[in-house]
């Protein structure tokens, strides 16, 4: 089950905690803690995340203003009502600069206080969704549907509309550029999280210590440039989904700890002792065989089978080819800016369905978008398309050896990399990204079959 929006009281009357927690109660989606002095306030605040606190200005040891102070420097998405018989306007303004969401005098309003919970809540939502416009602009976003009509995807959106509403940790297997993040999405939005945070962590993108720290967060001083608290991604996606991509890239350093995050929902941020725990439904995926690396030493086989709950794999391009025609439409309406479609030949179509694409969706998409920036005509024909060129060469060429088995392949490939580098005036990262590979493997191609390269980036 989704947690409700958790609210904590801290009022050193126990009378004043125990009707503010009879009342929220009484509205279902509220759980509610109570704490007696800010002391204890504080040390719930380190175990457990928490929506909104209703705080007493005046309390014995650990007054109000110094939780609030707390609050604000270790947990920026908590929202902060403050109580107090002493509703002054220099207390109120104070309060504010330090932070707090709102201020509310005793003897408070039940109508008017729950009405400042529930804005305090949307609050939080809209302060969340800034933290994650962080993660989202930098990624490709705007690309939310799954074409499919092939049996392939059939089966596999099959399982995965079965397994979309619990809480089972999924494991989603398939090569580069065939749509993980767009399945991974499908379960967030079938489920009942769909309006909790969903956050993508590139496990691959990132080196150990900084994953560690995107992950978990970490407290102001754990390492050099550790200027301030920063709150990890398993907080701001607590309620949500938390899509692990590329996760057979995660180091043995941090796979522990990943692990241990996995079995009970329990971290500590980087430079932190104390353990708090989120409630996320985890989403993983990669292209590797994480079998094969579990065998090699590189991957820790109990992580594996705790990721392995459930396992979703989408077929290669070169498997769904029924598609094909389906995606090029859509790729087609969705590349070409102009009042006037464009169409696409016969001919070019079936060069389409003859190709391997081993970039797959990702590769296919990038191929219409050059194809439709070549073309000037109404109808893109297969002369647009690089690749095709390369193909029609290839064979040609391959008509003409005795041997055309691994060779030609090799050749392809060799050659397909030449026209994407030309296409992409030689800048690798666009080239990499075009044809669905990593730039690393990319330079180790490069070298490999020795091809001259601008160094453009």
């Amino acid at each position: 089950m989704v947690r409700d929006h958790s609210i904590l009281v801290v009022d050193d009357e126990p009378s004043v905690c125990f009707l503010l927690k009879e009342e929220l109660t009484e509205q279902k989606q509220f759980h509610v803690v109570t704490a007696n002095d800010g002391a204890a306030a504080m040390n719930i605040l380190q175990q457990r995340p928490i929506d909104v606190v209703l705080l007493d200005v005046k309390m014995p040891r650990v007054g109000g203003m110094e939780v609030l102070k707390f609050i604000t420097e270790h947990h920026p998405t908590t929202m902060v009502i403050m109580l107090s018989n002493y509703a002054d306007v220099k207390t109120a303004i104070e309060a504010t600069k330090l932070g707090a969401y709102d201020f509310v005098g005793k003897p408070y309003n039940r109508d008017e206080l729950l009405a400042t919970v529930n804005r305090a809540i949307q609050h939080r939502r809209l302060t969340i969704d800034v933290e994650l416009m962080k993660y989202e602009l930098s990624r490709k976003g705007g690309e939310k549907e799954i074409i499919a009509r092939s049996h392939p995807m059939k089966t596999m959106l099959s399982t995965a509309a079965k397994v979309a509403n619990s809480d089972s940790i999924v494991h989603i297997h398939g090569p580069s550029g065939s749509g993980k993040e767009l399945v991974a999405n499908l379960l967030h939005m079938e489920s009942a999280r769909r309006d909790r945070p969903f956050v993508v962590v590139n496990c691959a993108s990132l080196p150990d210590t900084l994953l560690e720290s995107e992950l978990f967060g970490h407290e102001k001083g754990a390492f050099t440039n550790a200027h301030q608290m920063k709150q990890g991604l398993v907080e701001v996606a607590n309620g949500g989904s938390l899509f692990l991509d590329e996760v057979g890239d995660i180091s043995p350093i941090v796979q522990p700890k990943l692990l241990r995050f996995l079995e009970t929902g329990e971290f500590r941020r980087v430079g932190g002792t104390t353990s708090m725990q989120v409630d996320v439904r985890i989403i993983s995926a990669t292209n590797k065989d994480l079998q094969q690396e579990v065998k090699a030493g590189r991957f820790r086989e109990d992580l594996l089978y705790r990721l392995n709950v459930v396992t979703l794999r989408i077929p290669p391009l070169k498997e769904r080819k029924e598609d094909i025609p389906l995606l090029v439409d859509h790729f087609l309406k969705k590349k070409v800016k102009a009042k006037t479609s464009k169409k696409i030949s016969d001919d070019a179509l079936q060069a389409l369905l003859a190709y391997d694409w081993p970039g797959n969706v990702r590769e296919l998409e990038h191929a219409i978008e050059g194809a439709v920036l070549m073309s000037h005509e109404e109808t893109i024909t297969s002369k647009d398309f690089v690749l095709m060129q390369s193909a029609e060469t290839q064979q040609a060429s391959s008509t003409e050896q005795a041997d055309t088995s691994t060779l030609s392949m090799v050749e392809l490939e060799k050659m397909h990399i030449e026209n994407s580098l030309k296409r992409f005036n030689y800048s690798r990262s666009k080239t990499a990204k075009a044809l669905g590979i990593t730039q690393k493997t990319l330079y180790l191609k490069i070298k490999r079959y020795k091809i001259a390269t601008e160094d453009a980036g």
